[in-house]
């Protein structure tokens, strides 16, 4: 995760959805129409842990279901700006972490029993090196080097691995959200991931341009995904994407 300004006072909002759950289906289908902040808050109160309004919505589509599966790729700290620490701590939900940024393991170790963390630099191939830039205060950190605030940085090498590689070696067979924030790094990390075989019912990504965002977007829809677009009134840094009703 990595530094986007101050909470969006958005972040008290409520889905007013057209929700439907079909027979058999694994996930909810919450594709709202329009949202109401009051009803929201009244139900969710404020974000306690995400940078934005990503936990309300992320709680809101799920209807604070417990015990789910996440994955959290470019997850950051633990607790602050976390878009799965909610789940994990409130909700019994478990999952994978992972970060370029090794530093974070002990903090995760500590305070997330539930998560499994793993320092990779996810791409479309495993076992490779790929440069990485770790700034100071770690919230500007990529494999670009690119800060707006023109900050120094120690170049180090990380290992790379694919989704598909590390799920498969950790067990997991499905999961239910899917959290990508790897500054401009995430349609090579959805090319060595196989949606159509863990399924995770929502998808939340940060988008960094307009082409990556038509990138991104392409993506999910060969796959069978939409976007939630009504989510984009609440939060202008991430699309959702959840499977097509």
């Amino acid at each position: 995760m990595f530094g986007r300004g101050p909470k969006f006072a958005a972040a008290a909002i409520i889905l007013m959805a057209a929700s439907a759950c079909r027979s058999g289906d694994r996930h909810a289908r919450n594709f709202p129409s329009r949202v109401d902040p009051a009803a929201l808050h009244a139900r969710y109160g404020d974000a306690l842990y995400s940078q934005d309004a990503e936990e309300t919505l992320i709680r809101a589509f799920f209807e604070d279901r417990r015990a789910g599966v996440f994955l959290d790729v470019g997850a950051g700290d633990p607790v602050k700006n976390s878009t799965t620490y909610y789940l994990e701590k409130h909700l019994g939900w478990r999952g994978i972490a992972v970060d370029a940024l090794a530093e974070y393991a002990a903090d995760y170790a500590r305070v997330r029993p539930a998560t499994r963390f793993f320092s990779y630099f996810v791409g479309d191939r495993s076992g490779l090196k790929r440069d990485f830039y770790a700034s100071p205060d770690r919230d500007f950190s990529s494999g670009s080097g690119d800060d707006p605030r023109g900050g120094s940085y120690q170049r180090r090498q990380v290992s790379t691995i694919t989704l598909d590689d590390l799920l498969g070696r950790e067990g997991v067979a499905h999961v239910d959200f899917l959290s990508l924030d790897i500054e401009g790094a995430e349609p090579a990390a959805l090319a060595g991931f196989s949606i159509g075989r863990f399924q995770p019912g929502l998808a939340c990504v940060e988008i960094h341009s307009a082409e990556h965002g038509r990138a991104i977007s392409e993506y999910f829809t060969l796959h069978g995904y939409r976007e939630i677009i009504a989510y984009r009134a609440i939060d202008g840094i991430n699309r959702y994407f959840a499977p097509a009703p």
